[in-house]
């Protein structure tokens, strides 16, 4: 693993903050603008071959957080999900989450959900949807579809109680400049399926072929210490198995290198919730 020291974070000015969102955005508009082909087209009947399909909890109870919030997601996801269920890369093309969904606004119907800005725990229009870029990532990495971006959360906030996946294995999401991207480099169609139901926010991807590979995402060389200035990280790594049909493995791959700022006590009980 490389260099795991994480520096103090800096305070910066509203100005700066400002000036620099307003930069990334004007270059993300351009790259959508001048990019290769993103999916646009959608089929209402899903594609026959399964490749890999996952869910998540839709409620959580979560230490200081108002349960209203969570609901509150709930409403978000179904929105967002409408936008983009069904929606097929074809070969060559690339799936942006932003650019399918759209800015999350009051006048779309979205409400105030979760938001995780500087570490700390507060509330937006929209929040709640990187449980939706999360479960996309995590499923993208299950086949042959290749993530050309995604954004590792900088803070762990929460302590593992019930975690089912690495530490990492997510995609935090903030419109337009923190996006998530997955390229269609196969010869076969890709579909994306996602629901909001009862309990859980539920996915699949599918195509339009029999899957070729079967894939295992497994951690390594993961680590909790202190920092210099007092604070404490965590880091991991996680690679990929891929195996054939057959279960004979192949080889592996690195596909994320995670460094991450803890906002709670490495040593603090699963019971915390």
């Amino acid at each position: 693993m490389k260099n795991t020291v994480i520096a103090k974070p800096t305070i910066r000015s509203k100005l700066r903050l400002a000036l620099g969102k307003t930069y990334y955005t004007l270059l993300r508009f351009i790259q959508w603008k001048k990019h290769e082909p993103y999916a646009e087209s959608f089929n209402n009947n899903k594609l026959p071959e399964v490749h890999f399909k996952h869910k998540t909890i839709l409620l959580r109870k979560l230490k200081d957080v108002d349960m209203k919030y969570q609901y509150s997601k709930i409403i978000n996801l179904k929105i967002a999900v409408s936008q983009i269920n069904g929606i097929v890369i074809h070969p060559g093309e690339t799936f942006s989450f932003w650019k399918a969904i759209g800015k999350p606004t009051y006048n779309k119907g979205y409400v105030d959900g979760i938001v995780i800005a500087g570490g700390a725990v507060t509330y937006g229009v929209g929040g709640g949807l990187c449980q939706l870029s999360n479960l996309i990532y995590w499923m993208a990495l299950h086949t042959p579809l290749e993530v050309i971006e995604r954004h590792r959360h900088g803070y762990d906030v929460f302590p593992d109680s019930n975690r089912t996946q690495p530490f990492g294995s997510g995609a935090t999401c903030f419109y337009p400049y923190g996006d998530l991207m997955i390229y269609n480099g196969t010869k076969s169609d890709f579909q994306l399926c996602v629901e909001v139901g009862d309990e859980y926010l539920e996915g699949e991807w599918r195509s339009d072929k029999f899957p070729e590979y079967k894939y295992e995402i497994v951690e390594r060389n993961h680590i909790m210490k202190g920092e210099y200035w007092g604070g404490f990280s965590r880091h991991n790594e996680l690679y990929r198995r891929i195996y054939d049909q057959d279960g004979n493995f192949l080889f592996e791959e690195l596909v994320a290198e995670n460094h991450a700022l803890m906002m709670y006590s490495p040593f603090i009980s699963e019971s915390y919730s």
